[in-house]
């Protein structure tokens, strides 16, 4: 069997044909001057200019530097997850195409995680060259992150990140959970997460490929991954909290309503002002009863869900001791 290589480098890009040349030859430095055995993957992400042509030409010089292209634009959440399913590397580290992200972070980036032991080591752009119509949102952004995953990282959308091989062959990125995949990578068990300040450059070519519309479609993500990291396995504990809530709040109105009709018939003999049917909290009652069931019957039926899910998939085994049985980690089958 021959050896894997010591580092895959995964690269979306979409519309950097500019780039790609330059940015190739100097990876291949990087590499050459620290003796790395490594593969580049490209990722097309359904550009429409000359990318591609500039991919293949890096592959036919190189067969180091491989490439993948797209029918169409997916986003950098699908390129990377591809990118993942082929890297053969040892350690993964992942950059944006646009030369922002500097090659020579690599050997840094790679000690870190083969010597040090992190299991995703991201890079922090300390100093930015980017717009402050980037850079506010970008912080706000961080600072929600870090308070809802306790992860203490200062720039979780940095494209420039190390992975250990095992992280990236056990998890799976979809939608806009690219600037996730810390979190992602904790919920799967991966703790061990460093950060390294690395180097961002100004744009050279092109321009960004990014608008407002992506931190929109990021906090949701964000929600997503927040709620199945804790409540994947055990739905109940979320819907059947909220329907215990809903279902004790439908019965203190129902026994208030019951109480004042008794009242006014057996004890203060004072007629109600107005019938039963007629009172806010009567309806109050009868919504937190039935949202309180329908809670309760979505969290029987997620758990019933999960437990057959479950028992056709293993959970996530990384290593063995003896036993023959060969290691598959896979983000999913």
């Amino acid at each position: 069997m021959s050896r894997n290589a010591d580092i895959s480098v995964i690269i979306p890009a979409k519309d950097e044909e500019q780039s790609i040349p330059e940015l190739g030859a100097w990876i291949d430095r990087v590499m050459k001057a620290n003796g790395y055995t490594y593969e580049v993957i490209f990722i097309d992400d359904g550009s429409t200019d000359r990318t591609w042509d500039a991919m293949l030409a890096l592959h036919e010089s190189n067969p180091s530097f491989k490439a993948i292209r797209f029918n169409r634009n997916f986003g950098k959440s699908a390129a990377l997850h591809t990118g993942f399913r082929a890297a053969q590397g040892e350690v993964v580290i992942t950059m944006d195409a646009d030369l922002q992200d500097s090659p020579d972070e690599i050997p840094g980036l790679y000690k870190m995680i083969r010597e040090d032991g992190f299991h995703l080591v991201s890079g922090w752009k300390r100093k930015r060259h980017d717009p402050i119509s980037k850079t506010l949102p970008s912080r706000f952004f961080n600072a929600v992150t870090r308070r809802i995953s306790g992860i203490r990282l200062h720039d979780f959308n940095c494209g420039l990140k190390a992975y250990s091989r095992v992280v990236v062959k056990s998890i799976t990125v979809y939608g806009e959970m690219h600037r996730y995949i810390p979190v992602l990578a904790k919920w799967a068990g991966f703790t061990r997460i460093g950060e390294k300040v690395v180097e961002h450059r100004e744009r050279k070519y092109g321009v960004s490929k990014f608008g407002w519309e992506r931190f929109v479609r990021g906090f949701l993500d964000l929600l997503t991954i927040t709620f199945v990291g804790r409540f994947a396995r055990r739905p109940m504990h979320f819907f059947g909290s909220w329907g215990l809530v809903s279902f004790l709040a439908g019965f203190f109105f129902t026994a208030k309503i019951l109480w004042d009709k008794l009242d006014s018939v057996y004890f203060s003999r004072i007629p109600l002002k107005r019938d039963v049917t007629d009172q806010p909290i009567f309806y109050l009652a009868l919504v937190a009863v039935i949202l309180g069931v329908q809670l309760f019957l979505t969290g029987f039926l997620a758990e019933m869900i999960t437990r057959q899910s479950i028992s056709k998939k293993d959970y996530l085994v990384i290593e063995r001791a003896g036993l023959e049985e060969k290691v598959a980690i896979e983000a999913s089958r």
